[in-house]
């Protein structure tokens, strides 16, 4: 499973590898705008006209950084105000459409810049209240502990028939199995993302038919369809048309710790049905790239992928997605608190699309015994994304983004998880000096290999910082593949591997995967805290991990 490929990368890219890219020179490099320049003043201005024709959030934004660059410019100014109205019609438009996710987006980013609200329809909380008012899921806790029989009929059995694939000859019939639980009594259904994928994924041309089966009627399949994923977290939201005999109730984080008691309940290697129970081992497992995950003791198996982890007073607490084959006890599932808030998103329909500023970061904290954290402490910027353009330094701390406030990156990502790509959110960061300040940052949509894309659009000497956690500086005009380090990130993969401030390095090959989610660095060292001995090493890396935002 793609999560569990992270948990086991090193040996995953030893095995496979798909050929190397050059490492000489990038796709492209951003060059940043000299804004005292007239000419480049005017290509941004004809930038954000264009567009505007296909983008208006975008060309809303790039036309305000452009005016908070230039303020006392009057063309500048004329662009923006055009920007304004014409983001203001595009919103009224969707909601007459009944579009009211899409109008939510811009009238929240219309909010953030300050826009007036002049010839708007409708206020931000009234769309908001139509967007989110039919979302499943909203059923209350009864305060009770409820009946085991009631929660396993609240369970389903997902199946998607992928009719016969041939092996030596033989035909053998071909399906997915897994589990899923309803939350709402018209027929809406969580599950895995995994579970459903060949219903979705754009590459299988093959036969596809999903259907579920109630816990209390095993020989019926039902058709379903899917509304909507999210492959980040691996959860999936799948309608059928019967009354629910059961629904769910979603519980909080807040409500759990290390040590609780939890049931799972599903259909384990199809066997409908199955309750098994066991604790919380952990809560902050990193294996997702939008955040962490809980790991458990509870006994869980292929087909219990999409099932719900309860408490015991049957409340919602994690989805369970993945446990590691041959390891008893070792399983992880997903906190409810991700559920909740990517609902809206999924009942909006289509595939879930997270947002990224393009930076790279970890949690900020006091130096010595203390382990208060202080906020997101960003180390590196892509330039030309987001977060470049406005301003956000290195070393620079993000304390609030959407009027949220973070103190560390796990809360930064939870934060993130609340809100959509393609709009407009202020962010507040304070910068070394100690001076807080407020940037407009636009949320681009993640790209499935963050670290990639630095590889592709940044000078080596600065890619290597995010993709491994040192900075380099060249020390031959002859030797293009010839370093220095010059800073090491403390607990990265460069700092685990032994590299040191002045090792001179070597970089002699980059290689991907073939999906370029990771990546085998060639590298010849002299390590100082080997001795300075000759080495060469080949050193797995993940291109996408929560530390990219």
């Amino acid at each position: 499973m793609k999560k569990i490929k992270l948990f086991l990368l090193s040996v995953f890219l030893c095995l496979v590898l798909a050929g190397c890219n050059s490492i000489d020179k990038p796709e492209s490099v951003y060059v940043p705008v000299d804004y005292t320049e007239e000419d480049a003043v005017r290509d941004q201005i004809e930038y954000v006209v264009k567009l505007s024709e296909k983008d208006t959030v975008r060309s809303l934004w790039r036309a305000k950084v452009l005016l908070d660059n230039t303020p006392e410019n009057s063309a500048t100014f004329d662009i923006y105000e055009k920007c304004c109205e014409k983001s203001v019609l595009e919103m009224n438009k969707k909601i007459e459409e009944k579009d009211f996710f899409s109008a939510l987006k811009i009238a929240k980013s219309l909010e953030a810049v300050s826009c007036s609200a002049k010839g708007m329809k409708m206020s931000v909380s009234q769309i908001e209240a139509e967007a989110y008012k039919s979302v499943p899921g909203k059923k209350k806790a009864s305060g009770s502990k409820e009946n085991v029989s009631s929660l396993i009929s609240g369970t389903v059995t997902v199946f998607v028939d992928k009719g016969i694939k041939i092996k030596r000859g033989v035909g053998y019939a071909d399906s997915v199995l897994g589990s899923g639980f309803f939350i709402s009594k018209d027929g809406y259904i969580i599950t895995n993302h995994h579970v459903i994928e060949d219903m979705v994924n754009k590459k299988y041309e093959g036969y596809s038919r999903l259907y579920i089966k109630l816990a209390d009627d095993p020989d019926t399949r039902i058709p379903a369809k899917v509304i909507g994923y999210d492959s980040t977290v691996d959860l999936a939201l799948i309608k059928t048309e019967v009354e629910a005999p059961y629904v769910f109730s979603l519980g909080s984080s807040s409500q759990l710790s290390v040590g609780d008691k939890i049931y799972a309940i599903g259909s384990p290697l199809g066997l409908e049905r199955t309750l098994t129970s066991g604790i919380i081992s952990s809560t902050d497992r990193n294996l997702f790239s939008a955040g962490t995950v809980f790991q458990i003791d509870a006994a869980v198996n292929s087909g219990n992928s999409g099932g719900p982890l309860v408490d015991e007073f049957g409340r919602v607490q994690a989805v369970v997605f993945a446990g590691v084959a041959h390891y008893q006890g070792l399983n992880f599932a997903i906190p409810v608190e991700y559920l909740k808030s990517e609902l809206p998103f999924l009942y909006a329909g289509g595939e879930r699309k997270h947002p990224w500023i393009g930076a790279y970061g970890k949690t900020k904290r006091l130096p010595g015994a203390s382990s208060k954290k202080e906020g997101v402490s960003v180390l590196y910027c892509l330039p030309g994304e987001s977060a470049d353009l406005v301003g956000i330094k290195e070393n620079d701390t993000i304390v609030e983004i959407s009027g949220m406030k973070v103190d560390s990156l796990d809360e930064f990502h939870s934060a993130m998880m609340s809100l959509e790509s393609n709009i407009i959110v202020k962010v507040k960061v304070v910068g070394e000096d100690g001076e807080e300040k407020e940037k407009l940052v636009y949320l681009a949509t993640r790209p499935s290999s963050p670290g990639y894309e630095v590889f592709r659009h940044d000078d080596l000497t600065n890619a290597l910082y995010p993709m491994l956690g040192m900075r380099l500086t060249n020390t031959s005009t002859m030797n293009k593949k010839q370093y220095v380090i010059t800073k090491i990130i403390k607990g990265s993969i460069a700092d685990e591997t032994g590299f040191s401030e002045n090792d001179p390095v070597v970089v002699h090959d980059i290689s991907f995967t073939e999906d370029n989610e990771g990546a085998i660095f060639t590298i010849y060292a002299k390590k100082r805290k080997n001795g300075f001995l000759d080495v060469n090493l080949r050193v797995p890396a993940s291109m996408d991990t929560s530390n990219y935002f």
